[in-house]
């Protein structure tokens, strides 16, 4: 099942889709390019935010003004989680989890390396059992030398790579880097509009062989939560 990872598709709640109408062609689109199931993750930074329950009403409202019309109907409630200081001890951050699994979406800053990020991302994992994947790690190239790079990558986590790292030389060497030598990593298309931050499912399966996809699509399954 060919799954949307990370996108912002929810109307109004951040820099994503501007409106009901952007969403449901952003979710049209990604029908036609063969997605099948959608994580919704909507950005989180807890500095902007009264609290974790007041961030959920909010996700909750904006899903909910466009559930019943979504050309795809399997959708899952997430968010991309801003790594900040002391972000491991905010009451309610593993109800951020993606509903029905135990992974967490979390993003790691855009500035030079430090200790404490990998110390949050640890903590949140261990403190409340959750898998953690870090978005689009190709991103940090700029920020980051090779060995932060390889920090990040041994951290044991999901790691996501954007469909748009595929566009670019240096950013898909690292992507097969990362296919070639860990087993769990996803696939996203981070899409934010209809126009430069589109859908591109398309591209992606023009680029990366179907057994890398399915490796991909696994990892929801392999951390769905017990019925």
């Amino acid at each position: 099942m060919l799954t949307e990872y990370h996108c912002h598709i929810l109307p109004g709640i951040d820099d994503g889709s501007d409106s009901v109408d952007t969403s449901l062609k952003m979710v049209e689109m990604m029908k036609v390019q063969g997605v099948e199931r959608i994580v919704a993750t909507p950005h989180f930074y807890a500095h902007r935010e009264k609290s974790v329950a007041d961030y959920l009403q909010k996700r909750q409202a904006a899903y909910e003004s466009i559930k019943d019309s979504m050309a795809i109907q399997d959708v899952h409630l997430g968010a991309e989680v801003a790594i900040e200081h002391g972000i491991s001890e905010l009451p309610g951050i593993e109800k951020l989890a993606i509903t029905g699994t135990r992974i967490i979406l979390l993003e790691l800053p855009y500035r030079a390396y430090e200790k404490w990020m990998s110390e949050e991302i640890y903590n949140i994992a261990a403190e409340y059992k959750l898998k953690v994947m870090l978005a689009h790690v190709h991103r940090y190239l700029p920020y980051y030398s090779r060995d932060e790079i390889e920090t990040i990558l041994s951290s044991k986590s999901i790691l996501q790579i954007n469909n748009e790292a595929f566009a670019s030389w240096k950013e898909k060497r690292l992507a097969k880097k990362v296919m070639a030598e860990h087993t769990h990593f996803a696939f996203g298309s981070d899409a934010h509009n209809l126009s430069d931050r589109k859908p591109n499912w398309d591209l992606l399966q023009k680029k990366v062989k179907s057994d890398a996809i399915e490796v991909s699509n696994s990892m929801f399954d392999r951390y769905m939560l017990p019925i």
